[in-house]
């Protein structure tokens, strides 16, 4: 109790202490939320010469302009006013994570900025879903044997990849949540003409390199999950819903990208077998 205490003292603190700059109008602004982890840190790296950044989070840290519960969308309408898009990657990323903090924080976190996008007339929001939406597929051979390194008698060639519309298959509540941002992001963009595009992230780590077998098949190395995103970005605004994986060119990658390769132009450069 005293910590959340603490936390909401921060925010507040920080709110009062650093007024918002604005965007700079000589390039797009970009809000981008969760922006202290590791997949914010590699984004606010790469994004900076391209867009007029604004980073938020929920406490203050180095490189964060604003601290601020996203769950609020009457508070976060006014952070997102004049930007041209949302990153939206606030969440508690853990597949142990409870339920009760997965509807109370990610959950809500999603559909809070997805509604303060739509007051703030944000036209695209890039939401952060996951791999694990179809994790229990993982489960299922060959992807079991391959996750697992046991490469015998196997083709990478000829793997069934997992697609976008191959049926949801959570494995966790975490991955629940995602499934419920995905949902939410479809209803933004039909009921309100939004375009959310919404990404399924393999596995980005500040090793940026695999990590055990798993990570050989599911690795989305920095420099390709860069330009995932700055594809998304520069989509037409037409392209109105959309989900795509975001892996590298790995040999033994288990999810198909062709569709992510044909609607935006996403060709990912690296390959997990490099780092053999």
């Amino acid at each position: 109790m005293a910590v959340a205490r603490a936390q909401r003292f921060a925010i507040r603190l920080s709110q009062r202490l650093k007024p918002l700059e604005p965007f700079d109008g000589s390039r797009p602004g970009l809000v981008i939320t969760g922006a202290a982890g590791t997949i914010g840190r590699v984004l606010r790296t790469d994004l900076a010469d391209s867009h007029s950044l604004r980073t938020i989070d929920q406490l203050p840290a180095k490189g964060i302009d604003l601290a601020a519960d996203v769950r609020r969308p009457e508070r976060m309408q006014k952070a997102f006013v004049g930007a041209s898009a949302v990153v939206e990657l606030a969440a508690n990323a853990s597949l142990r994570t409870s339920w009760e903090r997965v509807l109370a924080n990610n959950l809500a976190a999603a559909v809070g900025t997805l509604e303060a996008a739509r007051r703030a007339g944000v036209p695209r929001v890039v939401v952060a879903s996951s791999n694990h939406v179809t994790g229990m597929h993982e489960r299922d051979e060959p992807y079991a044997s391959v996750l697992a390194g046991r490469y015998e008698g196997l083709d990478p060639e000829s793997l069934p990849r997992i697609r976008v519309d191959s049926p949801p298959r959570p494995d966790s509540f975490y991955a629940i949540g995602k499934c419920g941002a995905e949902a939410a992001a479809r209803y933004y963009a039909e009921e309100y003409g939004m375009s959310a595009i919404c990404l399924r992230i393999g596995t980005v780590n500040p090793e940026n390199r695999p990590r055990n077998p798993r990570e050989f098949a599911t690795l989305l190395t920095h420099r390709d999950l860069a330009q995932l995103v700055r594809r998304c970005l520069e989509a037409p605004l037409d392209l109105g819903f959309a989900v795509f994986y975001g892996v590298s060119r790995n040999t033994w990658r288990i999810w198909d990208i062709e569709d992510a390769t044909a609607t935006i132009g996403y060709e990912p450069l690296d390959d997990a077998e490099s780092f053999r």
